[in-house]
């Protein structure tokens, strides 16, 4: 039997100091290729108006953006401190996004807004993810399409090492277990999603982590 889920935060990353780090940490993510941007396109996502739900220091979105010139960029944040990370990366990328402060659970946005909705490395943190789900069904337009990905928590303990001592700033290491710790099987994120108006989507199993990916019919 695998190990329990143990709930990390559903508050985000608040404090100013692991946000600097954080913000380090995702941009080394980023210049290995390892933050599934390259599987969002894969999935389907394409350009018109993009949400990001949960996008920290907004890299994954802005690299994103790189790639298939969305007409608009939005990120949804819970955290402030990120917010201000994400709006000073968006200026050095050249990219007009527009952030706003809001739970993942309740976005403040009207229905049917997006033509794609992405979210990396969120989810675990997420109060209620199939109220989290819902909200995404709702702000989506009809045929966008939705791709989400996160850590998964049975992933071997060969990779686990693998990426934990690879790392980079090592204070962000205890950071990379406790989400592991927080994060969901593959059986446990269908469960929830056939009780969600997500009910389609795809759940598949990636390197260090597993992907949902659909469209909104």
């Amino acid at each position: 039997m695998g190990k329990t889920r143990i709930i990390e935060t559903n508050e985000g990353i608040q404090n100013e100091v692991t946000v600097e780090m954080f913000d380090v940490f995702a941009s080394k993510m980023r210049d290995k290729g390892w933050n599934g941007v390259d599987g969002m396109i894969a999935s389907g996502i394409k350009g018109g108006d993009l949400l990001e739900v949960g996008p920290g220091p907004g890299y994954v979105g802005l690299e994103l953006a790189k790639k298939i010139h969305p007409t608009s960029l939005t990120g949804c944040e819970i955290s402030p401190a990120m917010l201000r990370f994400a709006e000073k990366n968006a200026a050095e990328y050249g990219i007009s996004a527009h952030y706003v402060l809001g739970n993942c659970m309740s976005m403040p946005f009207k229905n049917e807004s997006f033509d794609s909705v992405i979210s990396n490395g969120s989810m675990h943190e997420w109060e209620d993810p199939i109220l989290a789900f819902d909200e995404i069904y709702r702000v989506l337009r009809t045929s966008g399409r939705y791709c989400i990905t996160d850590l998964c928590r049975d992933v071997s303990p060969m990779k686990k090492a693998m990426v934990y001592f690879s790392t980079q700033p090592k204070e962000m290491r205890p950071g990379l277990v406790s989400s592991l710790n927080a994060a969901y099987t593959v059986s446990e994120i269908t469960e929830l999603l056939r009780h969600s108006k997500l009910c389609d989507a795809v759940v598949t199993r990636e390197f260090f982590g597993l992907c949902i990916a659909g469209q909104k019919e």
